[in-house]
């Protein structure tokens, strides 16, 4: 029995607007990562959403917090 994978959903949160570097200030991607988005697998989704968080924390939009001890 084969099952179809739902799309991984975009991390679009309708703050869209684009800093000094062409990446979006509300879900961190790339406008060639936004415009892409319907073309790509959910493998490449994935990893996009992984770039965007990588940029979210670099750029402080995204904190973590450590475990207390």
């Amino acid at each position: 029995m084969m099952t179809t994978e739902k799309p991984v959903r975009s991390p679009c949160v309708s703050i869209c607007a684009l800093d000094n570097d062409d990446i979006c200030i509300g879900c961190q991607r790339s406008v060639a990562e936004i415009t892409g988005w319907g073309r790509m697998s959910n493998d490449e989704r994935r990893a996009v959403l992984v770039l965007c968080h990588e940029r979210a924390k670099a750029s402080g939009v995204l904190w973590t917090v450590a475990p207390s001890v």
